[in-house]
């Protein structure tokens, strides 16, 4: 049986490889006049076959993949990805197909499988898919940078990684990891409505992490690097001091080896923006999603606590909370010029939580009137050329205190306390109400005072209740950008890079537990 199976998957394995090659060489082959005539092909078909709207995606991805394990280089892969899709609207319901190969006669046979996939679809709809009207655009956009990744040799970008662990071990790590990820994303996108956008932007993604083992007991201790990925060229790599944090975290991995285990109880907590960014994604970001208000959307982080009768009722936190969404922002990971649904970015920031109160969902076309809205705000991706675009994260930040306020500031109003830096393990329930964080490193706070290091913190709460817990924040000299670029939805899965702003903020009488089973015995 075995051996059958592997004779029936090997000419499949081939030809795909073969296709997809095939595929490369033709996207690259095309011209903007080569694009706008495929799309041209793509949304007179599926004006023809009786479609109200109709839009043709031209996608091209490139990839490298460097990891180096302590001196020796462990990893080292790079990739090109090329493919179209069309969506279309007919009588009120999509229909959506894809190909990796990018000529006339594949596109008008994938534009009429997209047309026979929305007749299908039709008695499953429950209520006709309305679009709202999208401006029009011909416009072309290209992420600012000084450096391109993919120019860099490899040779470099190994040797600034072995550098890296380098360091590292010389501070005492028994064990290091870094890795450098690039992606460059082109994106050509057509409607009906006569939208003609192309883009392209770079993400850079780098990673590090340290290990101490202590000889004579057989504990380690772990430092994950508190680098961000960013939507930038190779210049955020070499303005970063990779370097110096190496060699510091392998010092506070040693710490943390002699750190005193936490005393579960509530305390106040001073959250470092490095570890905040992954409590708003957790407990802002994904609850905020129009389609999981609209229980279209339960996979992965489940459905939300925050219901259409919520918005613009709901104290979602103190009036300290404010939370914006943009894909505008520089250096964000969800910067682009439009989404996916030709939508414009720059004009469509806006907010979600305004001090305090629930304002806004993210949404992406055609999600507006259904909560009372006549627009969207930029709010589709999709992660491939062969991917239905879908709601997804923009850039979404907690903004700075207006007024005058220091990490010093917050910790010195603090008794009883903890401050925590980087991020760690992360739980919440499948309405996204009910949570639990750890991070990197914690500090004890003790009348006004950072004190000693303390290990095996992590802190619950609901996220209403946490969020209006809030009353200390960081102002503008405090800000750091985080985020993650591989934030999963949807089925099938897609991931989605989506950067989160933060300051430092504080938060009173959070319940802290103690994750060491020992201790807890």
């Amino acid at each position: 049986m075995g051996g059958c199976a592997c004779a029936t998957l090997l000419p499949s394995t081939l030809f795909l490889g073969m296709r997809n090659a095939q595929a490369i060489e033709v996207a690259d082959k095309l011209d903007l006049n080569g694009k706008l005539n495929l799309a041209g092909v793509a949304l007179g078909v599926a004006k023809s076959g009786g479609a109200s709207y109709a839009d043709f995606r031209l996608c091209r991805y490139q990839t490298e993949y460097l990891e180096a394990r302590e001196h020796r280089l462990e990893e080292s892969a790079t990739g090109i990805s090329a493919g179209f899709a069309v969506r279309v609207l007919l009588d009120g319901t999509w229909g959506y197909a894809s190909s990796p190969l990018a000529t006339e006669d594949e596109v008008k046979l994938a534009t009429q499988r997209a047309l026979e996939v929305a007749k299908a679809s039709q008695p499953l709809q429950l209520r006709k898919f309305v679009l709202e009207d999208v401006p029009v655009y011909q416009d072309r956009w290209d992420m600012p940078m000084k450096t391109d990744p993919f120019l860099i040799p490899v040779d470099d970008k190994i040797g600034k990684l072995l550098a890296i662990n380098e360091a590292a071990m010389k501070a005492g790590a028994d064990y290091a990891t870094a890795s450098f990820a690039f992606v460059r994303e082109e994106k050509f996108f057509a409607s009906s409505n006569g939208s003609r956008i192309s883009q392209s932007r770079v993400r850079v993604m780098p990673e590090t992490e340290v290990t101490v083992i202590d000889k004579a007991t057989g504990k380690f201790a772990s430092r994950a690097g508190l680098a961000a990925p960013r939507g930038s060229g190779y210049e955020y790599i070499l303005g970063y001091d990779f370097i110096g944090e190496a060699a510091k975290a392998a010092e506070q991995a040693k710490e943390k080896l002699q750190a005193k285990s936490v005393v579960p109880g509530d305390y106040d907590l001073v959250l470092d923006p490095t570890h905040l960014w992954l409590t708003i994604h957790e407990s802002v970001g994904h609850p905020t999603e129009l389609d999981r208000a609209l229980g279209w959307e339960a996979n992965f982080a489940g459905t939300t606590f925050c219901t259409p009768d919520k918005l613009g009722k709901l104290q979602y936190g103190s009036k300290l909370m404010n939370i914006v969404a943009d894909r505008s922002q520089e250096g964000g990971l969800s910067t682009v010029g439009y989404d996916d649904d030709g939508v414009r970015s720059v004009g469509t920031e806006f907010p979600i939580i305004q001090n305090g109160l629930f304002v806004n969902y993210q949404m992406a076309i055609g999600q507006a009137q259904l909560i009372g809205q006549k627009t969207s705000n930029g709010c589709a991706f999709a992660d491939s050329w062969s991917s239905f675009p879908i709601q997804r994260m923009p850039n979404v930040s907690l903004q700075p205190n207006p007024k005058t306020c220091s990490l010093d500031d917050l910790i010195s109003d603090v008794k009883r306390g903890i401050y925590i830096m980087g991020n760690g393990s992360w739980s919440i329930d499948q309405q996204r109400h009910n949570f639990q964080f750890g991070g990197q490193l914690f500090y004890e706070i003790k009348n006004g005072k950072l004190g000693r290091m303390l290990r095996d913190v992590a802190y619950q709460g609901s996220t209403v209740e946490f969020w209006n817990s809030m009353d200390g924040l960081g102002d503008q000299s405090t800000y750091f950008l985080g985020g993650a670029p591989n934030c999963g939805k949807g089925q099938p899965e897609q991931t989605a890079p989506v950067s989160h702003g933060a300051v430092p903020a504080r938060f009173r009488q959070v319940t802290v537990l103690n994750t060491d089973r020992k201790e807890i015995a």
